[in-house]
């Protein structure tokens, strides 16, 4: 028996009608097996209504321009906290004996190709906290390298510093 994993119907009117049409299609033609306890149905033009698929959050939200709608796709949380624990396995203490040019190509490799997937939508904000999390992370981890504390060169911040070690923000 196969299963249907992902599976989102976007629908102006709901029915009886078409919910009895698409279970037939999906069961007789295609052959799926439907979970009845993980099917739901959503009004998304509801207040605060929101779907979760495939790592991103769809949500209608108003416009600060005037009285309008628009759809705001972005990274869901669950998203953003993986990628948090995948930069956190990356600066973690046994990691600290590594040179720190290794590392900052393989925290830029791993912020690429998250970006790139979730590059769609408004992900501005997503991008920010994990931007804030990147630094805070790096920071603690250049600071555990050694007995002697970390400090940045003289007139430069810690992003400028991160930036010349080749670091790629977000």
């Amino acid at each position: 028996m196969r299963y249907a994993d992902d599976f989102v119907v976007l629908a102006r009117y709901q029915s009886p009608k078409l919910r009895g049409w698409m279970e037939s299609k999906l069961e007789t033609w295609m052959g799926l097996e439907i979970n009845r306890d993980k099917t739901r149905v959503i009004d998304l033009k509801e207040e605060g209504a929101s779907l979760d698929f495939l790592g991103f959050t769809f949500r209608r939200d108003r416009s600060c321009y005037g009285n309008q709608r628009f759809w705001n796709v972005f990274p869901s949380e669950k998203s953003l906290n993986r990628e948090r624990e995948m930069l956190k396995e990356m600066t973690c203490g046994r990691r600290r004996h590594w040179p720190i040019p290794l590392l900052v190509r393989e925290i830029n490799e791993q912020l690429r190709g998250w970006a790139n997937y979730f590059r769609f939508g408004y992900p501005s904000r997503a991008f920010g906290k994990i931007n804030h999390y990147v630094h805070a992370r790096l920071h603690g981890h250049l600071k555990r390298r050694s007995q002697r504390p970390f400090r940045t060169p003289k007139g430069m911040t810690h992003y400028e510093h991160y930036q010349r070690l080749g670091l790629k923000w977000l």
